[in-house]
């Protein structure tokens, strides 16, 4: 509080410090609405400077690419850019490329939407108190045109499947996205339609593959709509507790003999 008012009192009037959570936040209300643009365009006079505690740093990048692909938050305003920083692994996630050993779930859900740069790192003995690891800045520029046309919660359920096992074949995580029964048969459809070879490994796919993963797998829900809704985790803990009860059952039948 001490702070703030020490820079409001050195820049009277050009500064306005709002307290608040930056994971709730409104931003669409943060700016004036004569900066606003339309998307096509070039980027509004509107930037996103942040060093970010590494405690919210992801939770809070996927929600602000969740509002880049609905067009709604601080990018109401248009492609509004941002200067972030991250902890080093963070940001080599961010911009790994196929094939890559830092290639994850960030890597897919941040390039699919914009283009992401590591700009450069600073030294952990920069900062005050000294973190245990580096830091690095990283830039994004919203995309124009998303390289995966469909829904975020749709790209990111498929993209957290196929990195659930990235150590194995992507075949492996794929069939998490299909209940048990008809799961292979489904798996190596969809891995067909999407002409992606299912012995690959998950940082080996490419965005495209990634694409024609999400479409299909799009094409799939459509023609069964309870599909998207299935939770391979939800289901595996059923299983667990049915087995569970069983057990329960015939220890409490061999007490009864």
């Amino acid at each position: 509080m001490e702070l703030t008012m020490l820079l409001s009192e050195a820049a009277p009037g050009k500064v306005r410090i709002l307290h608040g959570d930056i994971l709730t936040y409104k931003m669409e209300k943060a700016f004036p609405k004569h900066l606003k643009k339309n998307w096509e365009d070039e980027p509004p006079d509107i930037h996103i400077i942040g060093n970010l505690p590494f405690s919210v740093s992801t939770p809070l990048i996927i929600k602000w690419l969740d509002n880049v692909s609905r067009k709604d938050g601080p990018f109401i305003y248009g492609r509004t850019q941002m200067t972030l920083t991250f902890q080093k692994e963070v940001a080599e996630r961010l911009t790994a490329n196929p094939g890559g050993k830092q290639r994850s779930r960030l890597s897919i859900m941040s390039q699919h939407l914009c283009t992401v740069e590591n700009c450069f790192v600073i030294p952990g003995e920069a900062f005050v108190p000294k973190p245990e690891v580096d830091v690095a800045v990283v830039h994004f520029t919203p995309l124009v045109q998303p390289k995966i046309e469909q829904p975020f919660e749709l790209v990111e359920k498929v993209v957290q499947s196929v990195f659930q096992f990235r150590r194995k074949y992507c075949f492996r995580g794929i069939e998490t996205l299909f209940p048990e029964s008809g799961r292979l048969k489904r798996t190596e459809q969809l891995m067909m339609t999407a002409n992606v070879d299912p012995t690959l490994r998950p940082i080996q796919l490419s965005m495209s593959q990634f694409r024609n993963l999400c479409n299909t797998y799009r094409k799939m829900c459509d023609e069964d709509p309870g599909l998207f809704v299935y939770n391979y985790r939800e289901e595996l803990k059923q299983k667990k507790t049915r087995k569970l009860l069983k057990s329960t059952e015939e220890t409490e039948e061999e007490n009864e003999l």
